[in-house]
């Protein structure tokens, strides 16, 4: 049994709803990997898990209990969130953000602990950042500020961690170290791994999980054969997608596709267009 799932919930701002009655299992000390088009409500889902909104009816459960119950702090210590747009870090060091992370274990005043240090060191080690320590956060450019939120989050220290699009900002070489690294935390320290991707093939690469949505629904969850074929793909994001096998993982790729709007059925079934996608790193 998942230790994380929703039970019909309905998500939104103000009148509109953009997550409609969803039930869905985040699968224990797996990779899942959220993906579907823009505005289809996938960042909103993961601040609804996360706690940060409310969902407008409905329950997300963590080992039993409805989080909107549970104490923050407790909370805080089963899972950690890196936001799409992460803000606040103004005047920071890069050591003084990350030891943010440190927050749900602190006491009385909040003095920092020799434990509290030795795991900061070790998140700015792991994500690459440990020459920024005493960097100010705005001196960095928009992927070493990524890495360092990454750094935060790790620092938390979590049974769960939740990234929103975590490969934002960062060039192709940095996309793959975020990604390796969180693969090996899965891996080695059997973390349960959420995240927001766009890119369709870094999904099949490194995901346990697929959660496809559309408008603010499921249209189909399981492995990336299940999620990452020509059927799914034209669903979900209206495209006629050309699936091949990496050849270094034996796992989907989308090689080349075609928007379906706007195409002549017999384009859409003989051609494909040359946007090619980048399909080994």
């Amino acid at each position: 049994m998942s230790r994380l799932y929703t039970k019909n919930i309905n998500i939104g701002y103000d009148e509109k709803v953009i997550v409609k009655n969803l039930n869905i299992k985040i699968p224990d000390g797996k990779i899942t990997a959220i993906i579907g088009p823009n505005g289809c409500g996938k960042s909103t889902l993961l601040k609804a898990i996360t706690r940060i909104i409310s969902p407008k009816s409905g329950t997300v459960i963590l080992d039993g209990k409805d989080i909107l119950k549970e104490n923050t702090k407790k909370l805080a210590r089963k899972m950690a969130i890196l936001p799409q747009t992460p803000e606040g870090a103004t005047g920071l060091t890069v050591g003084e953000l990350v030891s943010y992370g440190r927050f749900p274990y602190q006491k009385g005043f909040g003095r920092l602990t020799k434990k509290d240090y030795e795991v900061i060191d070790w998140a700015l080690e792991v994500t690459g950042t440990k020459d920024y320590k005493f960097r100010s956060i705005d001196a960095l450019s928009g992927g070493q500020r990524q890495r360092v939120w990454i750094a935060m989050a790790l620092a938390q220290e979590t049974e769960i961690i939740f990234l929103d699009e975590p490969t934002t900002y960062l060039d192709i070489a940095h996309q793959l170290e975020v990604l390796e690294l969180l693969q090996k935390l899965n891996l080695e320290q059997e973390r349960t791994i959420v995240m927001v991707l766009h890119d369709l093939n870094q999904a099949a690469r490194f995901a346990d999980y697929i959660i496809a949505l559309k408008d603010g629904q499921v249209v189909k969850a399981g492995s990336c054969e299940e999620v990452i074929n020509q059927e799914v793909l034209k669903e979900v994001f209206n495209i006629d997608a050309k699936i091949s096998r990496d050849p270094r993982t034996n796992k989907p790729i989308c090689v080349t596709y075609n928007l379906l709007k706007g195409v002549s059925n017999n384009e859409k079934n003989n051609n494909f267009s040359s946007n090619s996608i980048c399909v080994n790193y």
